[in-house]
């Protein structure tokens, strides 16, 4: 009889892309095989990834490093909003902040991102129906890593906000049938050189 088994999830941001967003550029390339051999030895089942270029161009490069570790399209592990606070939610002194930078996204983007992060919880976090541990590989976006670490901490739903991950950085949670999630590593860039370490990532924040 199968049982319920611990479920690694690694996640991370697609490499560094082009300004139209439509492909990766030299250094994302570059990020995306580095992060490959970072992953060597994992047991990897699966790599998802979101229906955007440069995330499945990522994950490709990924798997270009592993040993047949297939590659699989998500809808939810796209780019989108994945919860709207209200200014009550928000701690007052960001508040004006935030909201302005969610003011930025179309109606139908605003609409369908919470539906997708509800669905993104259900496919990927919670540990696995099988015998044995699970790895798997989740190639996204900075808002969908945000929202899954902020989960797994119990933090309010708003809390996804402020949570920035660098391109090509590794984030991994460990979901146990017998206790809460843990956050094992977070935005880990140990894998890529100073020059293309902290693409994506807000200057005043390199540390």
């Amino acid at each position: 009889m199968t049982g319920t088994a611990a479920r690694h999830l690694y996640l991370a941001r697609h490499g560094e892309a082009s300004p139209d967003e439509s492909e990766l550029t030299d250094a994302g390339r570059r990020q995306a095989a580095l992060l490959g051999e970072r992953l060597r030895g994992i047991p990897l089942a699966v790599i998802h990834h979101g229906p955007l270029a440069r995330a499945e161009q990522t994950a490709r490069l990924v798997g270009e490093q592993l040993d047949g570790v297939p590659c699989r399209r998500s809808e939810t592990a796209g780019d989108y909003v994945p919860y709207l606070p209200t200014r009550e939610e928000l701690p007052p002194e960001a508040a004006d902040t935030w909201l302005t930078f969610l003011g930025q996204f179309t109606d139908e983007e605003r609409e369908q991102g919470p539906g997708l992060a509800a669905a993104a919880l259900a496919d990927f976090t919670g540990p696995v129906v099988a015998d044995e541990p699970r790895h798997e590989l989740l190639v996204t976006h900075n808002f969908l890593i945000g929202w899954l670490v902020r989960a797994a901490l119990s933090a309010p739903a708003w809390r996804w906000l402020g949570i920035n991950h660098a391109n090509a950085a590794l984030t991994v949670i460990r979901y146990t049938p017998d206790r809460p999630p843990a956050v094992l590593l977070f935005n880990d860039t140990g894998h890529l050189p100073a020059e293309i370490r902290w693409t994506g990532f807000p200057r005043e924040l390199h540390v």
